[in-house]
């Protein structure tokens, strides 16, 4: 995979999806993909599967994954958490995670491909096009 590599240390306070869209714009990313994010929380907020509900909670909680893809047009992020107790849980990122000590995120360009968006009536969604440039 041919691209940029873009590496960036997050900061207590900064929330996680604020800053990806922030670089993805900074960066003017056409196409990228999350290769890499280690790091705590201490909040956390998630969509559910079904696409309504959003969980919150309020605990400081390790990055275990994070994956999707990333441009400066749209994201569409999984991540999955690690809680006090060692349990884990994920969903979908929305806006609210905020880091507590670091993360260190690790984000692939993926030259030669854009991605847009093209409302699609069997989901209801914005869904993603790969476009090869």
């Amino acid at each position: 995979m041919n691209g940029r590599i873009i590496c960036k240390r997050l900061q207590r306070g900064d929330d996680l999806l604020i800053e990806i869209k922030k670089i993805a714009k900074e960066e003017n990313l056409k196409a990228a993909v999350i290769l890499s994010s280690v790091g705590c929380v201490s909040k956390l907020r998630i969509r559910d599967a079904r696409g309504i509900n959003i969980r919150e909670i309020n605990e400081n909680c390790e990055i275990v994954s994070l994956n999707g893809t990333v441009s400066s047009e749209r994201t569409h992020l999984h991540i999955a958490f690690s809680k006090e107790d060692l349990s884990v849980i994920g969903g979908h990122l929305v806006e609210g995670c905020i880091i507590n000590t670091t993360c260190e995120l690790i984000i692939q360009e993926i030259m030669g491909w854009k991605y847009e968006t093209i409302k699609d009536d069997k989901t209801g969604y914005n869904e993603i096009v790969f476009i090869k440039e």
